[in-house]
């Protein structure tokens, strides 16, 4: 398996839509532009499917824990894909591509970024947990601030209104770009093309 892309999100009709499912919506995205498609495999506590971009085989998956225990299905996904990282943790984890929501950027901005904090993302959060590591690569879908005094957990889990809607859908497509430039380009390619873009 030369990549183990996962996107994050919450499980479940009551979340399809919010802002903390961007996410799986770009990773899911991503298999339907190469014809695969995202099913439950026994051990394994998301929806995964192979596809093949380029010449490069890509595990793909959206796991079907809550936000907060993404660990939870990631770290089976890592030894399921055989990128089970080293003493050093390095060279591993360069072929884990988690894709999710970001408060620090702007509503419907794409960034790519190697290791780094969690920016209290729970799902982060509880992915470093399980892996011990946050030297992974990201592709960051921006959400924005929170208007006011609403607090973080409540906008996350809100739907959009129609034009943020239709700005998180352009950034999911440019995100499921951003992965298939990690594939075949490099995560270097990706940033310049990506995290430049206007």
């Amino acid at each position: 398996m030369d990549l183990l892309v996962v996107g994050l999100g919450n499980p479940g009709p009551e979340y399809e839509g919010t802002r903390h499912n961007i996410g799986a919506v770009a990773v899911e995205l991503l298999v339907a532009r190469h014809h695969g498609s995202l099913s439950g495999e026994k051990g394994l506590r998301a929806r995964a499917g192979q596809i093949r971009i380029g010449d490069h085989v890509v595990l793909c998956a959206v796991p079907l824990t809550y936000m907060n225990e993404s660990g939870l299905a990631v770290a089976p996904l890592v030894r399921r894909a055989g990128i089970e990282a080293p003493a050093d943790g390095a060279a591993a984890t360069s072929r884990l591509v988690i894709v999710h929501d970001e408060l620090d950027l702007p509503s419907g901005r794409v960034k790519v970024k190697v290791g780094g904090g969690t920016a209290g993302n729970n799902g982060l959060k509880s992915v470093h947990a399980h892996l011990h590591t946050g030297d992974y690569l990201r592709v960051r879908i921006g959400i924005g601030k929170p208007p006011g005094r609403q607090p973080g957990a409540d906008y996350v889990l809100k739907r959009p209104g129609k034009d943020e809607r239709e700005a998180l859908a352009v950034a999911a497509e440019v995100a499921a770009d951003a992965v298939e430039l990690i594939a075949t380009a490099g995560v270097e390619a990706a940033m310049n093309r990506v995290n430049t873009a206007e």
